[in-house]
């Protein structure tokens, strides 16, 4: 696949999935929108380690962020081809102690997961729908079809962005394709401690390993290179869903 010429927005990629899949789009010959809501530090590296991309800090459940991020591309390439939605955030309540989820969790973790992946989108939408080939992938997680997942307001909004892919893929018009990748359990910075849980993935997934940032980023060019498919979740997690 050739992206050269084209400009793609990764979103929470100042490291793991994101910083892989911005990695992987420019190889590919995109120039990149690097995005995080904090380390600016770390994501002007990833965007200085591109071969071109300019990086921009926000957090995209803020409504000024999907504007802003649409507006730097569209300055640094006149164009927008595609828009990765991969930021996200979680809370340390584990998901079996229902009792310990407050009101204000639900909302941190929907503003950011469900709402701000809406208003990117949304954003970018107008740009997308005048291009060749326009695309969102979403990347949601086996959280939101399993009952897994670090916290119960986490997999809750995975399972709403795989709906909102579904309904996205279906309205957003212009030929527009909308897919998400929904990873299982990924060796990132965010899961650097989780020693038992990956133990044990490695144990019961068939294919006994957890997955790496890349697996996750191949799955994104998979879907960005198939263009006869739209509203489709692909579960990229070793088989683990099928034992679980």
């Amino acid at each position: 696949m050739d992206l050269t010429g084209q400009a793609v927005i990764v979103t929470g990629s100042s490291s793991g999935i994101g910083a892989a899949v911005a990695r992987r789009l420019s190889g590919l010959g995109a120039g990149i929108v690097v995005n995080s809501a904090s380390s600016p530090e770390a994501g002007r590296r990833v965007a200085a380690g591109l071969a071109d991309a300019v990086y921009v800090q926000g957090d995209i459940g803020d409504p000024v962020t999907g504007p802003a991020l649409v507006a730097a591309a569209q300055q640094r390439w006149g164009r927008l081809d595609g828009l990765v939605n991969n930021a996200g955030m979680t809370i340390g309540v584990p998901l079996h102690d229902i009792d310990a989820v407050t009101a204000e969790q639900w909302e941190r973790v929907l503003r950011v997961n469900v709402i701000g992946t809406f208003l990117v989108s949304q954003a970018a939408l107008p740009l997308l729908r005048s291009a060749a080939d326009g695309w969102i992938v979403n990347i949601t997680s086996l959280a939101g079809s399993r009952q897994t997942g670090s916290s119960l307001p986490y997999a809750v909004s995975k399972a709403a962005l795989d709906h909102l892919t579904s309904i996205m893929a279906k309205h957003a018009g212009g030929g527009v394709r909308v897919n998400a990748v929904a990873p299982g359990l990924v060796a990132t910075p965010w899961t650097e401690d989780w020693h038992d849980r990956k133990a044990g993935v490695e144990q019961i997934a068939p294919l006994h390993r957890v997955a790496t940032p890349e697996d996750i980023a191949e799955a994104c060019v998979a879907l960005i290179g198939t263009r006869y498919a739209t509203g489709q979740t692909l579960v990229v997690d070793g088989g683990l869903g099928l034992m679980i």
